[in-house]
């Protein structure tokens, strides 16, 4: 059984804003826990491009709360014989497709970009790892309106993504200018996020559910669906 208390305000919390403080608490954060990750394991469809048909997958993701670190790997393909990575882990960013796990497909491992959009992703889903709002020391906040802009550097590279908040005051959207892979380089361009079907797990509140795409010639092509089926802190 996890340990959990509700802690004085450190000092990550007094640099944060208080709409984000607020946030936090609204999602049942915590700054005391004995826990480091998130684990997750999600359903749904994806394609690699706007034109491709969207093939259903399976995934499991293992989220850092405290540094900015992921890894995330799929199956989907006929007989879920392709494996697409992305991850972000110690700086070392990592894209690519495999089929039967060894032979690659397609991917990028390094360049500036690339680690830009892996952190960007990160602070995109930072509603499945509510925690790292106040425990995530490397995430720099700041307010406007109803929007919350989070930032994050990995050495001289920099990311920045705008939390939407719903009704309710939890984040319902996100959008930033991702680099996207066309051929054989990355272009930034806007991309979006929705997240919904908040359920109560382990004391918080997470989305079960989520829809990703990018804005292209002016219209919203969504390339990822997605739903938890499972969520538990690690």
């Amino acid at each position: 059984m996890e340990s959990e208390s509700v802690a004085t305000p450190n000092s990550q919390e007094l640099r944060i804003p208080a709409e984000v403080r607020m946030l936090a608490e609204r999602l049942g954060a915590r700054t005391s826990l004995d826990r480091r990750q998130v684990l997750l394991t999600q359903s749904g469809t994806m394609r690699e491009d706007v034109a491709d048909k969207p093939m259903r997958f399976t995934a499991s993701q293992c989220i850092d709360i405290d540094t900015v670190a992921f890894s995330w790997r799929a199956k989907t393909g006929p007989l879920r014989l392709v494996t697409v990575i992305d991850e972000l882990i110690r700086g070392t960013p990592r894209s690519e497709v495999r089929i039967l796990g060894a032979v690659r497909l397609a991917g990028a491992r390094s360049g500036r970009l690339l680690i830009m959009g892996q952190l960007m992703r990160y602070m995109a889903e930072i509603p499945w790892i509510p925690d790292a709002i106040l425990r995530n020391r490397t995430l720099q906040w700041s307010v406007s309106d109803r929007t919350l802009r989070v930032s994050a550097q990995s050495g001289v590279v920099s990311g920045t993504v705008d939390l939407e908040l719903d009704g309710d005051g939890r984040i319902e959207s996100v959008s930033a200018d991702r680099p996207r892979m066309e051929g054989d380089s990355f272009v930034e361009r806007p991309w979006r996020g929705r997240f919904f079907d908040y359920r109560f797990q382990q004391e918080r509140w997470i989305p079960f559910q989520a829809e990703v795409g990018w804005v292209l010639d002016g219209q919203l092509v969504i390339v990822w669906r997605g739903t938890i089926d499972s969520w538990r802190l690690a």
